[in-house]
């Protein structure tokens, strides 16, 4: 009988994972890494570090795969909460009544913006944005979705089609009935809306499109339009929600409530996936019929629930927002003060609490930002999108001495990035 490799530092050396990997997983992946010069394999994980398989390395995740370590790796709490909740439950049943499921729901219907008392769970954010737009569609009786171009919404059906084309063209040809306009631009989205639209769907912050910060009247120009023509807003949340901003919903900066919120990342506390679909209680109607004509056999998996509901608990604590706040104060003057070193390289800050993106003066310098920051202990992708952004996403967990840390490193990176640009 094959015995399985157990998964330990050191088990294996890095390049035959990596050669693995490439074997077995992504070939693509494994050549990019390769020819970038990004030799990591991640091994252990704690609290805002991410160290290599080898040991060798140690990185300050400010990446947090798109916010799914909010509250750091491996963190305590959650840990605790996961074993005690193993050691009485399982992934459940999606067909029967469940107790951990309706107290997360229930917990979610009390924080949720405007009155959301309504959540089907799924497993991943895509699949909820897929319900989002399934439940618009069946309440309105329209087939026309609107998102805005460049955005990031998932990988699975409607959700890719509510995306930007590079994620679909590969993939075959559009689904009908979507259509995109700029995000911001409120007199496009005007001309788009009308009797046939069954949605708006917007991301808070665009993340993948260059961390897109929206003009304060904005979100309620949508709101009214929505409301004018009886088309539903959806607010994705996948990545600004959960206290990423320093307020528990992004869409609370702007002071409006969507008919569905769709939640997803960070409600997994990094070690059990978990998405949610949150609506208006008259949108709970298109399952009146058949209840069961929506089913995700891991969505909301028992399991999970109690370490989800640990999860809202400390994002909605108050001292935890202020904390956020607090912190992006401090990013907001280091780079303000870097600005003054680094004008020739970098623009400024796009910022809302610690949902960040280092804005550069060329869109070549994203890609050569990733590998210096990267070679200087730093994890920060550039915006796929738009690659004159870097995204910058620590931990909500981090304390004030590893801001200025964080910032040392960007000083370096950014130096290391003019160096590279003058080649």
């Amino acid at each position: 009988m094959l015995k399985a490799t157990p998964i330990t530092s050191g088990a294996r050396s890095k390049d035959d994972i990596t050669a693995r990997f490439g074997r077995h997983v992504s070939s693509g992946k494994a050549r990019f890494f390769q020819s970038a010069g990004i030799d990591f394999v991640m091994g252990r994980r704690e609290g805002p570090y991410i160290w290599d398989v080898s040991g060798a390395a140690r990185l300050i995740d400010c990446h947090c795969n798109g916010g799914v370590y909010n509250l750091g790796h491996r963190n305590p709490e959650l840990i605790r909460v996961l074993v005690e909740s193993l050691g009485e439950l399982d992934i459940g049943n999606h067909h029967l009544i469940s107790a951990p499921r309706a107290a997360l729901a229930e917990q979610l219907a009390r924080l949720t913006p405007g009155h959301l008392p309504y959540t089907v769970f799924a497993v991943a954010g895509g699949e909820a944005i897929d319900l989002a737009i399934k439940v618009a569609r069946g309440y309105t009786a329209r087939p026309k979705i609107i998102s805005a171009r460049g955005g990031y919404h998932g990988c699975t059906g409607l959700a890719l089609a509510a995306g930007d084309e590079k994620f679909r063209a590969a993939f075959g040809p559009a689904l009908p009935g979507f259509l995109k306009v700029p995000f911001g631009d409120v007199d496009a989205l005007a001309a788009a809306v009308d009797g046939e639209t069954a949605a708006v769907i917007l991301e808070t912050i665009p993340a993948t499109n260059g961390m897109l910060i929206a003009e304060p009247g904005y979100f309620r120009a949508v709101r009214e339009l929505c409301d004018r023509t009886g088309a539903q807003l959806i607010i994705d949340e996948v990545q600004a929600g959960l206290g990423r901003t320093g307020k528990l919903w992004g869409i609370e900066h702007y002071g409006v409530a969507p008919d569905i919120l769709v939640i997803g990342k960070g409600l997994s506390g990094g070690i059990y996936p978990m998405a949610a679909t949150c609506f208006r209680a008259p949108l709970e109607a298109v399952f009146h019929v058949d209840p069961f004509v929506h089913i995700s056999t891991f969505g909301g998996a028992e399991v999970g629930c109690p370490v989800a509901q640990k999860v809202l608990e400390i994002s909605a604590a108050p001292a935890f927002l202020a904390h956020v706040s607090e912190l992006a104060g401090l990013f907001d003057a280091g780079f303000r003060e870097l600005k003054t070193h680094h004008g020739d390289v970098l623009v400024g800050l796009r910022q809302k609490g610690l949902m960040m993106g280092i804005e550069l003066a060329h869109e070549a310098y994203g890609p050569l930002f990733t590998k210096a920051a990267f070679d200087h202990g730093l994890l920060s992708i550039y915006a796929g999108n738009y690659p004159r952004v870097a995204q910058l996403l620590p931990p909500l967990i981090i304390e004030r001495a590893l801001v200025g840390e964080i910032l040392e490193r960007v000083d370096g990176a950014l130096g290391q990035v003019r160096l590279l640009a003058q080649r």
